[in-house]
């Protein structure tokens, strides 16, 4: 068959991409080898969100005595029902965008996607049947997959992935998780609201290393509140998983240290796939596990584009979905506006959750700018006390010489909901006196954005 565009995976920047080029006139065809709507929507960011929504229900009902409301009998965790939700919820989803799909008369190929070296696309299905197929332009949206260490290989029943985390039929007694980026992090979180002994271990000094580190500080009181254990500058260097227990190795600054645990969830990070896409047959550019491209996503071959986790940049849906758009309409011969990867938020959704966007306090320093520093504690805001969770803050971080905000970092209940004010502000140029002159709702989680803002400028009236 002969299309116009053709997409390699169907994720958050596939499937957005397919859409896109079909909306302005383009015959498309999807191709992917797995689950329509890619790792995120159904073994990642929306299946995840779902036992983090169980593991919230079930903390309310054990703390429901505190907001004045008697639950009577036992209240425990049944697994197979919550993973059981879980997988329905991801499969409403993909149904959702095979839906869209076919309302965009985008074609499913179904099977492994590789292009040739005259810039077909191979495809080959389950049952190792192949077909070409021709376009005039070819994006590359094939995601990453979970990254695997030498001393930590996943066997998927000691050792596992988020994959296997995600689908448990019961819970085990006891845990280690390895990185705690936000997959380990949202992971730690729900089985040790599950119940479950977790330790969790970090290579770097602070928990999610990649946010402010007063977030990070905040965030690993809130674990150790919960009982999680939090081992930082630490490596897990060997597991031996011959007996009934898995048992970790694990070099602290304090020295060696062995723990015992009934699973071992690896968590540190992702790796981009690449391999076996063609690329060294048409001679696409890579460096360091990414495809290189320019501003709307092209490739040193002409024709042939690359968007979301494969390029550079964070590996987040969103920022997949944007790519997506820009790439189709600058191909179909509109005029987008790159992507400002400086305006990129990031959100973790632990208990309490954690948002960011822009620079960190540290980093704008690093970057030579001189700051105003702003932080309203939820501590003292009306709406987090009354819903019982006061835990965290808002930091905001502004150019002293220009009031420009630089960055936004908030940990706390529902503040995933509240980083896109801060997103929206910075995108439209807005300055700190603008925050602050701007009315926010009371009482509100959201109210504290200005209230921060008005500390930074030594003008907040309720600190």
């Amino acid at each position: 068959m002969k299309y116009d565009v053709i997409v390699i995976g169907s994720g958050p920047g596939g499937y957005v991409a397919a859409i896109r080029a079909s909306q302005l006139g383009k015959k498309v065809a999807v191709v992917e080898k797995a689950e329509v709507g890619g790792i995120c929507l159904n073994w990642g960011c929306i299946p995840t969100k779902a036992l983090l929504k169980s593991a919230a229900v079930y903390n309310y009902m054990k703390h429901a005595e505190s907001y004045g409301i008697k639950v009577e009998g036992e209240v425990k965790p049944d697994m197979e029902a919550i993973v059981a939700r879980s997988r329905g919820v991801a499969e409403t989803m993909s149904k959702g965008v095979q839906y869209l799909l076919n309302k965009n008369n985008v074609e499913i190929i179904a099977g492994y996607g590789k292009l040739t070296a005259n810039k077909q696309v191979e495809v080959t299905d389950a049952e190792g049947n192949v077909s070409l197929h021709e376009a005039d332009h070819i994006i590359l949206a094939t995601g990453s997959r979970v990254r695997q260490l030498p001393a930590l290989p996943i066997d998927g029943k000691k050792i596992i992935g988020y994959r296997q985390a995600l689908v448990l039929d019961k819970l085990p007694e006891s845990m280690v998780v390895v990185g705690s980026g936000a997959i380990g992090s949202e992971f730690a979180f729900f089985f040790t609201s599950m119940g479950v002994k977790v330790t969790l271990v970090e290579f770097l000094p602070n928990v999610v290393p990649n946010e402010d580190e007063e977030v990070s500080k905040q965030v690993e009181r809130s674990f150790k509140k919960l009982k999680t254990t939090v081992m930082t500058e630490a490596s897990v260097t060997n597991v031996d998983t011959t007996g009934e227990k898995c048992i970790c190795t694990i070099m602290t600054k304090k020295g060696e240290k062995t723990v015992e645990a009934d699973i071992v969830l690896s968590a540190v990070g992702v790796q981009t796939n690449i391999d076996n896409l063609g690329l060294e047959e048409l001679g696409i550019s890579t460096e360091r596990g990414k495809i290189n491209v320019d501003e709307y996503y092209r490739t040193n071959v002409e024709g042939i584009y690359a968007i979301g986790d494969i390029v550079h940049g964070p590996a987040l849906a969103h920022k997949a979905d944007h790519e997506a758009t820009i790439c189709v309409e600058k191909l179909c011969g509109l005029n987008p506006k790159p992507l400002n990867y400086a305006n990129i938020p990031g959100c973790t959704y632990t208990t309490p959750e954690i948002a960011s966007v822009g620079l960190s306090e540290a980093k704008a320093i690093a970057a030579g700018y001189e700051v105003k520093i702003g932080k309203f504690p939820f501590t003292a805001s009306g709406k987090a006390t009354a819903a019982g969770n006061r835990d965290g803050f808002i930091k905001v971080v502004f150019d002293a010489k220009t009031g420009d905000w630089l960055g936004c970092h908030m940990v706390g209940d529902n503040v995933t909901e509240m980083v896109a004010a801060a997103v929206l502000c910075r995108e439209l140029g807005a300055k700190g006196e603008d925050i602050i002159h701007a009315v926010f709702p009371h009482p509100t989680m959201s109210e504290g954005i200005m209230e921060a803002a008005a500390a930074a400028y030594n003008e907040c009236v309720h600190l």
